[in-house]
């Protein structure tokens, strides 16, 4: 019998659901002329600022370029030390480099896979000028812990919040906990766009003002949505980092659907837990406890046959994606820092171990049960029915 394959990410079910609303965003940037930083732009930054909660919402072109206009418009200073997770996508180590800093690394918190105050080693905070914890998979960093910690060292908190659209802490959506933080619309995020994009979150009126000019090559006054803003007076050395409107008109008709998405992918972790649970061989499976920090981007299992494993699952037409397969520390591109195997030890077993398992909103819970035999029976030599 012929099966159908599961993909690690797909969204043309989405598309099918909105596409009313996203054709008539459509139809209206036509109308309007005008395709990038315009209108549709300026709506989904006041509707995610509604969303979050934030002051201020500042959409640019993605959530790397988020990152380095923040640390920009926070005052990094060429050589300024920022203190890193060693396990996170690259982009966040290198856009501390983008923006003309040091990254330090530190280990990870085995739990959550996010930095905590207890991984930060008081030599490695010595000199540094900036934190910038990350959230990942499913969970935020403990922001409690580490707000304090931060103040009372003098460090600058900012968040690589890219994956947690929808997470909370104590009622404060990720990203609004220090000075700001940003988010991602890769196509795969919970609220994926169709290609990429970003924003930077903050409730500081000074910050956001020179981030949305640093977008814009530096030109400060209106520019959204505003052709003769080009001749505006160039006060910074900025970027081209505008949003483009057709992904705008995409996150606004996603948008509408996140709280239903995020619902969904909180079964599907529910039934991946349930159907995983006790397997032999898995040595992690993350928690599922429904808080409001918890919104599942990834289910993220742990075992000690990993590329085995995806292999395994590659032959059954199941796809993966592997988080991340070389801690930073250990990266090519920051072999300069000095760091060996065995700096960072938890951040190092985890890209030993971890593997990310289908989950996105167009999933059906049948296909997680399939998912699951075929991961059971991996592991324990018994063939799925």
């Amino acid at each position: 019998m012929t099966r159908t394959s599961i993909p690690f990410f797909s969204q043309a079910k989405t598309f099918e659901k909105i596409w009313p609303e996203l054709r008539a965003g459509v139809d209206e940037i036509f109308a309007d002329g005008k395709f990038s930083h315009s209108r549709q732009v300026g709506r989904l930054e006041k509707a995610l600022a509604q969303y979050t909660g934030a002051r201020h919402v500042i959409g640019v072109n993605s959530g790397t370029d988020a990152l380095v206009l923040l640390l920009q418009a926070c005052g990094l200073r060429p050589g300024d030390r920022v203190l890193v997770p060693a396990y996170s996508f690259v982009a966040t180590a290198s856009s501390v480099v983008l923006a003309g800093g040091r990254p330090v690394f530190t280990d990870i918190d085995p739990d959550t896979y996010a930095m905590s105050p207890g991984t930060i080693a008081e030599e490695a905070a010595d000199g540094a000028r900036f934190v910038l914890p990350v959230h990942l998979f499913s969970r935020m960093a403990d922001m409690a812990a580490l707000s304090p910690h931060a103040a009372e060292r003098g460090l600058i908190l900012l968040e690589d919040s890219a994956e947690g659209i929808g997470m909370r802490q104590d009622g404060v959506h990720a990203g609004l906990h220090g000075r700001g933080g940003v988010l991602s619309f890769f196509p795969s995020k919970t609220l994926g766009a169709l290609g990429d994009a970003g924003a930077v979150l903050t409730d500081d009126d000074d910050l956001a003002e020179h981030v949305a000019a640093l977008r814009h090559h530096g030109r400060t006054g209106r520019t959204l949505a505003h052709f003769p803003g080009i001749a505006h007076e160039t006060v910074h050395i900025g970027h081209n980092s505008k949003m483009d409107d057709l992904q705008a008109a995409v996150l606004l008709a996603k948008l509408a659907v996140l709280d239903e998405d995020i619902r969904h992918r909180a079964v599907l972790a529910r039934r991946y837990d349930e159907g995983l649970r006790d397997t032999p061989g898995i040595t992690r499976l993350p928690a599922v406890t429904g808080a409001p920090d918890e919104v599942f981007y990834v289910y993220l299992i742990e075992t000690d046959r990993r590329d085995a494993l995806v292999a395994h699952l590659q032959d059954e037409g199941i796809g993966t994606e592997t988080y991340y397969p070389s801690p930073l520390h250990l990266q090519p591109c920051f072999r300069e820092l000095g760091h060996r195997p065995g700096d960072f030890p938890v951040a190092e077993a985890a890209s030993r171990r971890a593997l990310a398992l289908p989950l996105y909103a167009d999933l059906t819970e049948a296909e997680v049960a399939r998912v699951c035999a075929v991961v059971r029976a991996f592991h324990t030599g018994k063939v799925p029915a």
